[in-house]
């Protein structure tokens, strides 16, 4: 390969054996640590950037700046080392800070915002990576939660790939929800070739997803403050498209933390903290709805690594009163 980022995509499936007792059918997760980047995001980073400049919004030496949670700014780092840019990344003071060290190692600039603000208060995260934007000649705000080339890239690779990996053989995905892109833009590559593909949204509590998918109202008693990373929004991004998730099940901190450790423990696959959000939410509902010959396949969306100081960590497990 001619560069890392050629490395993205064509990630296995691997069979759940050991958190699946007394379920029925075939539950696969899509580990997608095995990107460069340890992520699913390293897919529609890439894919941000090439379209920024195929438009022309993106020239050389320019400056890529996102609001993240972090795995879209590795994914944006590696794709700017490729190609020459600098990157600056605004975070919530809720995240890793493993992940701030992350992207800082792969050279970009870190600026940790505060997480309880509203979305529109200049301190948050959103906020000040707009701002950048405004201030910094020749940058682009690419903007993961409303740009359609997040859900682009998973319609192009993530549904393809599962598609032939299961030998259309699959019949339920899921996956968590926070920009949308992966969910929407796989589900709508699966519902193309078999609109019966059941798609199954995890969210979190603190999160407006679920009951905006079933009522149509956005209530803002559903947001308050969660610590599980990555999943769940208190605002409704574009590439969230409702119509391509049948339903959404809500998984807690605790739950979720758990169920990403038994993941290590019983099944060896050392994934973050929403992979355990995805299984155990997915689980819940494959206990009540799965049938023997049906295919679940549940995307895992990053490395534990991120999370060493938290989940994987037994004092911090203790604090949080989880163990």
């Amino acid at each position: 390969m001619n560069h890392i980022v050629e490395a993205i995509g064509n990630t296995p499936l691997v069979k759940l054996n050991n958190v699946t007792d007394g379920i029925k059918g075939t539950i696969l997760a899509k580990v997608e640590y095995f990107n460069p980047g340890n992520s699913v995001k390293d897919r529609m980073a890439l894919k941000m950037i090439e379209d920024a400049e195929k438009a022309g919004l993106l020239k050389p030496g320019g400056t890529i700046i996102e609001g993240t949670s972090g795995n879209t700014g590795m994914g944006l780092a590696l794709a700017a080392i490729a190609k020459g840019y600098k990157c600056i990344f605004t975070m919530s003071d809720k995240q890793s800070k493993e992940k701030q060290d992350i992207l800082r190692a792969v050279g970009a600039e870190v600026i940790v915002c505060p997480t309880n603000v509203a979305p529109d208060d200049p301190r948050s995260y959103y906020s000040v990576a707009r701002k950048l934007n405004q201030e910094i000649p020749n940058s682009i705000y690419p903007n993961q939660y409303d740009n359609p080339s997040n859900s682009a890239a998973h319609y192009e690779t993530t549904g393809p790939e599962l598609w032939q990996q299961t030998e259309g053989k699959i019949t339920h995905y899921a996956a968590g929800v926070g920009t949308g892109g992966t969910i929407c833009g796989t589900a709508k590559y699966l519902k193309e070739q078999n609109p019966n593909i059941v798609t199954v949204g995890l969210d979190t509590y603190g999160s407006v997803f679920k009951k905006y998918k079933e009522t149509g109202i956005f209530d803002e008693n559903e947001i308050y403050p969660y610590k599980t990373e990555g999943i769940g929004e208190d605002i409704l991004p574009k590439n969230v498209n409702f119509d391509l998730i049948d339903l959404f099940i809500k998984v807690s901190d605790k739950d979720a933390a758990l169920m990403t450790r038994r993941l290590a423990k019983e099944e060896g696959l050392f994934v973050g903290w929403s992979c355990g959000s995805a299984v155990y939410g997915a689980l819940e509902y494959a206990k009540e709805h799965l049938k023997e010959d049906d295919t679940m396949v549940i995307v895992l969306p990053d490395h534990g690594t991120r999370y060493l100081g938290k989940i994987y960590n037994d004092d911090w497990m203790r604090e949080q009163g989880w163990l």
